[in-house]
């Protein structure tokens, strides 16, 4: 399996599994990942993900030279149906990137390794990130004479300050976790053996609140991204109401008068 995908009580972890090719995305990732994001969206169960990649080298090296890339130039025939279908539908790859994908449950991406290119821009649809020591970030593509689509100029300029964004996307160079941290891009930086249970942590704190307020608090941050205020402002309105109307509205208040741990049931 290029993508393991596991399920336990709330929290599902979804894990790149490729290490021998630096966890890179080839046709069967695609389609892998593809599913297991809709499993997200659609299993009601599921409050919140864990993103990582296997081994100890590399989170996510993006699109792979040699057995994804060459399908969308035309420089080698599609072998197999995954490599058909990715070749039929490029808009997959991104969705499987999340992407252009509407995923209103909360990704926690333990970085395991190096996150270049395609594997750097996975990372914008994560909400909170945790990073090994010794990880790099980069975007290397200008340094090959290609454009880095997967939404860099886009998001990056949003998620750090505009010129540290630009020193990433036209030098090419790999930055270091400690300084992506700084510039305020990861949340946390941890020795390699507590990079899992930290990200668990944060997943835990995020599974236990209210699953209609933390999806509707996570769709109002994206949709209003860059939305004029009163526009913003309006819509973020629009998203609230209907969790101030849930039973898990009434439960989150009637659980603390009576200094208890609420249960929350999505309704």
């Amino acid at each position: 399996m290029a993508v393991l995908f596991e399920k336990k009580t709330h929290i599902a972890r979804i894990t790149l599994n490729r290490p021998e090719a630096h966890n890179a995305i080839d046709p069967d990732t695609v389609l892998e990942l593809t599913a297991a994001w809709k499993e997200v969206r659609d299993d009601n169960a599921i409050r919140c993900v864990i993103l990582t990649g296997s081994g100890d080298r590399t989170f996510c090296s993006g699109a792979d030279p040699g057995k994804l890339i060459p399908l969308w130039t035309g420089a080698r025939e599609a072998t197999s149906d995954a490599e058909k279908t990715v070749r039929d539908h490029p808009d997959l790859a991104g969705r499987a990137l999340l992407r252009g994908f509407d995923l209103n449950k909360p990704v926690v991406a333990a970085v395991n390794g190096d996150a270049i290119a395609g594997g750097f821009e996975f990372l914008y649809g994560s909400d909170i990130r945790v990073a090994r020591t010794g990880a790099r970030f980069g975007l290397q593509e200008v340094k090959w004479s290609v454009f880095p689509a997967g939404g860099s100029t886009v998001h990056l300029p949003l998620q750090i300050p505009y010129a540290r964004a630009m020193e990433i996307l036209l030098t090419g160079e790999l930055v270091s976790a400690d300084q992506v941290l700084e510039w305020g891009f990861l949340n946390r930086v941890v020795e390699a053996g507590a990079l899992m249970d930290t990200a668990l942590a944060y997943a835990e704190k995020i599974a236990a609140n209210g699953p209609l307020a933390v999806a509707a608090v996570k769709q109002a941050v994206r949709e209003n991204a860059g939305v004029e205020l009163p526009a913003a402002l309006k819509r973020e309105l629009e998203l609230a109401m209907p969790v101030f109307l849930s039973r898990d509205a009434q439960e989150g208040p009637r659980a603390f008068k009576e200094k208890r741990t609420p249960v929350f049931e999505g309704r």
